[in-house]
């Protein structure tokens, strides 16, 4: 579902979590996504998916997957990604599924140690994608 607003368009999918309090999952802007930080929400059932940081960041992906369908686009249009992790220690899982979505070409990033996520999550990814 997309809604104009002020040459922006909301992007929506009930694939991915719905946004939780004042933000939108991703706005479309001169062909640019802006695409909110996503956390391990299984968008059907509303659990968060904690049981081990691969499966958790392999979530994550596939709710900004669901967010890049949305948009049309997918991962090749991926121009900058940022990843935030409570613990560093857990950088080189979570590089390698992130890895694995990216396979020719991956986006500019950073990946920061961050003291705390919502809903106590151990990993937050946003991206901004472009046609």
């Amino acid at each position: 579902m997309e809604k104009e607003i002020k040459m922006k368009k909301i992007i929506s999918t009930k694939e991915a979590p719905e946004a939780i309090g004042s933000y939108s999952q991703a706005l479309l802007k001169n062909n640019t996504l802006y695409c909110s930080g996503q956390i391990a929400i299984n968008p059907v059932t509303g659990d968060l998916i904690m049981d081990n940081i691969t499966n958790e960041t392999n979530q994550v992906m596939e709710n900004i997957k669901a967010v890049l369908k949305a948009a049309n686009m997918d991962f090749s249009n991926v121009v900058k990604s940022s990843i935030f992790m409570r613990n560093m220690e857990n950088y080189s899982e979570i590089n390698k599924v992130y890895a694995g979505y990216f396979k020719e070409n991956p986006p500019a990033r950073e990946a920061v140690e961050v003291s705390a996520l919502p809903k106590n999550v151990n990993v937050e990814i946003s991206i901004i994608a472009s046609h």
